[in-house]
């Protein structure tokens, strides 16, 4: 039986929602449609570079959508379809969680507290380089995903250090920060909180597939002093 083309491109493209890339999303529906396949099988289905296949399916395996089989040659085959649903959806209770809290912090008189989600991994990534660029003084990054950001946003980093932006990393110890940046060191992080200038401010799940933004200043004070905080525990 022929895989429904149509069908897949439907389901990937909303797999993006999960935070996979173009090709995970692709990778992991027709692992779907086979059940059990080799990285080949899955990139002919996936119309994706069969150089390509063997990187896309252990980041698939690493995220919690795939498994490997024992034995040889390497096969894969998908996780628990309720496991997936399970781990998402805990992940996105938490960003709301977060969110909420962070909103009950201001009165209920004031400024207006809006706050956006984003979804999908390359649209998260989009708000960071934006934040990035607009930022005229000082950002503050606390991140577990240090190197997924200093790879995906190294122009945007680079840019803002040669404008004499202050760029500063929270992140566990053993991770790698971008040169001529200032790093504070913390174990324990979950999702990654970023605030630009005290007037911006991120909040990202801890897959980085979906975040709130605010322009907020009161709620970017909060973030900003909430990183601070961390700061100042871990030394």
């Amino acid at each position: 039986m022929e895989a429904n083309t149509e069908q897949l491109s439907r389901i990937h493209e909303m797999l993006k929602i999960l935070g996979l890339s173009s090709y995970e999303a692709q990778g992991f529906a027709a692992l779907v449609y086979h059940g059990v396949a080799n990285a080949d099988t899955v990139a002919d289905t996936a119309k994706i570079p069969r150089t390509s296949a063997y990187k896309v399916m252990e980041s698939l395996v690493q995220k919690g959508f795939a498994k490997e089989t024992d034995g040889r040659p390497r096969m894969f085959k998908p996780e628990d379809m309720d496991r997936i649903r399970s781990d998402f959806e805990n992940k996105l209770q938490e960003l709301f969680t977060n969110l909420k809290g962070l909103q009950d912090m201001l009165p209920s008189k004031g400024e207006p507290q809006l706050i956006y989600t984003i979804y999908g991994t390359q649209k998260v990534f989009d708000k960071l380089a934006e934040m990035f660029n607009l930022t005229e003084s000082e950002i503050f990054v606390c991140t577990a995903k240090v190197r997924e950001v200093r790879t995906e946003l190294k122009k945007e980093i680079d840019n803002a250090i040669k404008r004499g932006v202050r760029v500063v990393f929270v992140t566990p110890p053993n991770k790698r920060v971008p040169q001529n940046t200032e790093v504070y060191r913390k174990d324990g992080l979950i999702a990654t909180d970023v605030v630009s200038d005290q007037t911006r401010a991120l909040i990202g799940d801890p897959e980085l597939g979906a975040c709130g933004y605010s322009d907020n200043p009161s709620l970017a004070l909060h973030v900003y002093q909430f990183i601070n905080m961390i700061i100042q525990n871990g030394m």
